[in-house]
């Protein structure tokens, strides 16, 4: 009986292990890769803009990409200065 009660145990705390593993990979690593490769393709895409932003032809060109990317970023761009900044709070929303 001790060798069938060993066995038992044995696959009882892998089961055990194997589940407590699962569970720290759905919590916090696999969300954690997720974010830091978020992060680095958000880097690497924001390298390609401005790389083509410097290959634009003129300074009117440049103007109208940063406008368009301001905004589709959900910002408001200043055409008097040039700046993206942070859309003001709307009252009541």
């Amino acid at each position: 009986m001790s060798r069938l009660n060993l066995a038992a145990g044995a696959i009882a705390g892998g089961l055990v292990v194997f589940l407590i593993m699962q569970a720290a990979n759905a919590l916090w690593i696999i969300p954690a890769a997720k974010d830091e490769g978020r992060k680095l393709e958000r880097a690497e895409l924001d390298s390609a803009t401005n790389k083509a932003i410097g290959e634009l032809r003129d300074e009117a060109d440049r103007a109208r990409f940063n406008r368009r990317l301001c905004i589709e970023r959900g910002r408001l761009y200043v055409n008097a200065t040039g700046q993206c900044v942070e859309r003001p709070s709307q009252p009541g929303g």
